[in-house]
């Protein structure tokens, strides 16, 4: 095995080649390190580099298997190198959430999916980079070098947990943590061509802190192949003691849920959002494709679509308060921050919006009683360019960025879970993907599916030219 395999090889697999001896928790880590080091500067994936930190931990780990002990009871991911979204505190490192007013900004405690991360046995290599406070479906923060898509250059890797899609799409890290508060673990995976889950509300704790913008961000995984997402799901899930919503363990596991062979489904799909618009030539063509193959392989596919329509507003407001809530400074926000914070209204139009917004949720979960599976595009067109947008006033940003992302928001008002998953590629190299949305709490469903899907389309195999 090459290096350029090894650094593109799933992470489940890297697990069994440590457990088996045939590679170190510190041979991968050094490996992903010089990567880092050379591609990088170029693609801008990583706010912090925690290169030392991650030594030590690859070869503390490296000196456990040279005894020569049993290897069964090591955890999961022993060894494995990851990456963290800069949303996320990590104890003793920067967390700057986008913002460089804040790069001094030391975290005194990690996360809660990051102590699950590390239990799991991973290494971290470092803090991915993302738009600031989360904000944007595209990772071009003031103060810091834009997110590149490794599949081509010139365009965005989405956002806002775009940092961590482009590192591990170009090899610089074996899977990678993210969070969806409106398609921000989707929108990156389907940019990359990778897989990245949206779990449902409540599936993933956010100790320490508590609810999130009325429950619609979740933290997720983005990964190679699906059953690295469900395994890395796995790991993240789980109630900690205060959560406002938590679900019970799967059982069985996510993991297995990717083994397993799936019975035919009533599968609807939708190439548009009304009244937001319908999805590009490309976009459309990856749900078609979709939906071909899903009829295929033996499932019940209809054209149809719950109405969304309802929901733009009050999701709207929720979403921008998230400028407010995060307490800076409004003189080091973005331009387009600042235009968030300025449109923040009170607390009680705040509320009246959650509460318009869950009433709309609950007709749109009701569609569900009788689909199992909904195929959408991720986005409604293509990824744009790097800066294509800078130009434009804030009020003209906000518009287009709510026509592009309109397929992503309403699995998180409705808190139902939704995969991304990689079909093809587009005329300018770049992939297509489609998500599945699911019923709640059936992420074990699209999973199964999604592998079903993954069978029979293979897409471990494709690697950017940039990084190979």
């Amino acid at each position: 095995m090459t290096q350029i395999d090894l650094a593109f090889t799933p992470a489940l697999q890297q697990a069994e080649l440590i457990r088996q001896r045939q590679v170190s928790p510190l041979e991968l880590v050094e490996l992903y390190l010089e990567r880092i080091q050379r591609l990088d500067p170029q693609l801008g994936s990583y706010f912090t580099v925690m290169a030392d930190s991650a030594i030590t931990d690859a070869r503390a780990k490296t000196e456990m298997l040279s005894g020569g002990g049993q290897t069964s009871s090591l955890p999961p991911f022993f060894g494995v190198p990851i990456s963290i979204k800069d949303l996320n505190p990590l104890a003793g490192v920067a967390c700057t959430y986008g913002n460089p007013a804040l790069l001094n900004n030391i975290a005194g405690y990690d996360d809660g999916i990051v102590t699950r991360i590390r239990s799991a046995g991973f290494v971290v290599l470092g803090k991915t980079a993302t738009s600031e406070l989360g904000s944007f479906p595209y990772t071009e923060p003031t103060g810091f070098p834009p997110t590149r898509n490794p599949w081509n250059l010139e365009y965005t890797p989405g956002g806002s947990s775009g940092g961590a899609a482009a590192a591990l799409a170009a090899g610089l890290s074996a899977i990678a943590q993210g969070s969806d508060g409106g398609g921000s673990v989707r929108g990156p995976a389907a940019c990359c061509g990778l897989v990245g889950i949206k779990p449902n509300r409540g599936r993933v704790t956010n100790a320490p802190a508590g609810d999130r913008l009325s429950g619609i961000a979740t933290n997720g995984p983005i990964a190679r192949t699906v059953a690295d997402a469900a395994a890395l799901l796995d790991v993240m899930s789980g109630y900690v003691t205060g959560d406002p919503y938590w679900l019970p363990d799967p059982k069985p596991s996510f993991l297995t849920a990717s083994k397993e062979k799936i019975g035919a489904l009533r599968i609807a799909f939708a190439a548009s959002i009304p009244p937001l618009g319908k999805a590009d030539a490309s976009c459309e063509q990856a749900v078609l494709k979709t939906v071909k193959l899903l009829e295929e392989l033996g499932h019940t596919v209809e054209e149809q679509c719950p109405d969304f329509s309802g929901l733009v507003e009050p999701f709207q407001v929720v979403w921008q308060t998230s400028v407010a809530a995060s307490g800076i400074p409004a003189e080091v926000l973005q331009p387009m921050n600042r235009f968030l914070l300025a449109r923040t209204g009170s607390a009680g139009e705040y509320l009246q919006a959650v509460f318009q917004m869950q009433m709309v949720s609950r007709q749109i979960v009701a569609f569900f009683d009788t689909v199992d599976v909904l195929v959408l595009p991720v986005y409604l067109h293509s990824p744009i360019r790097i800066g294509e947008w800078a130009n434009l006033s804030p009020e003209e940003t906000f518009q287009r960025i709510i026509h592009w992302i309109a397929p992503c928001p309403p699995a998180n008002a409705t808190g139902q879970p939704a995969i991304a998953i990689p079909v093809g590629f587009d005329d300018n190299n770049l992939p297509m993907s489609v998500q599945l949305v699911g019923k709640p709490a059936a992420e074990a469903t699209l999973i199964s599916l999604a592998a079903q899907l993954e069978a029979v389309l293979p897409w471990i195999s494709h690697r950017p030219a940039f990084a190979t």
